[in-house]
């Protein structure tokens, strides 16, 4: 099942299902190009890992680390399937960031790897967009990771089952293809990170967890369509200003 919100012709926010037919909420089918999709999800955080993919550490000039990496995005990152983003002004490079994000479905703390599936709902697609000028002059990636827009999420919510443990995930800009990998890539599991994640922190339903960007990471420019395409989930598309 993929779970979606939307806003319906009258204006009200609902949850629906995304199904070949379109999207279905209380008996009625929308069509998904005459409704508003929003966000499919509210997170009060999106943690997001860095360098969980051995090329990506490679390309950026990293170590492989020895524990997952773990940074913030706030929840003013928040965008949305069809949305147009706006860059930083006066910024050098601003680079795309495909992500397989894991969304938690309760509220948790101190999970173990063991039981680390218990609390997932399922997972979406992300773009980590990242202000490079700021990102590798500061130490916390406040300016370089969380300005208004950053995270893109969606379109849906898909569940685990549906998702393949070697899921692909690719993303084009104006329909070339710049990154792609799959899942069985991670160099940190799943229950490994919402063990790690957990230790620190509680995650709230709804939180997001970002899983790390494969290697073709590059920059962006006012015009440009990003799709990020995760296989089981589907397609995020935005727009970039």
């Amino acid at each position: 099942m993929k779970s979606i919100r939307f806003r319906d012709p009258a204006g009200a926010i609902r949850e629906g299902t995304k199904t070949d037919a379109g999207i279905e909420f209380g008996g009625e089918v929308y069509d998904p190009m005459e409704v508003d999709v929003l966000p499919p999800v509210e997170p009060s955080k999106i943690v997001c890992i860095g360098l969980n993919y051995a090329d990506h550490a490679a390309e950026r000039g990293k170590e492989v680390p020895d524990r997952p990496l773990l940074f913030l995005k706030a929840p003013n990152t928040v965008a949305g399937h069809g949305d147009t983003i706006s860059l930083p002004e006066g910024k050098d490079r601003v680079d795309h960031e495909a992500e397989i994000g894991i969304v938690i479905g309760e509220q948790c703390r101190h999970v173990g790897e063991a039981e680390a599936w218990d609390v997932v709902e399922g997972f979406t697609c992300v773009n980590d967009v990242s202000n490079r000028d700021d990102q590798d002059r500061e130490q916390n990636w406040v300016r370089g990771k969380s300005f208004d827009g950053a995270a893109p999420i969606g379109p849906v919510v898909a569940d685990v089952e549906d998702v393949p443990a070697d899921a692909t995930i690719e993303l084009r800009v104006n329909g070339e293809t710049r990154q792609s990998s799959s899942r069985d890539q991670f160099i940190f599991s799943v229950p490994e990170l919402i063990a790690e994640i957990t230790t620190y922190m509680t995650l709230e339903r709804g939180d997001v967890i970002s899983t790390g960007t494969p290697a073709g990471v590059g920059p962006l420019e006012p015009g440009d369509r990003v799709e990020v395409e995760v296989e089981g989930v589907g397609v995020l598309e935005h727009d970039v200003a």
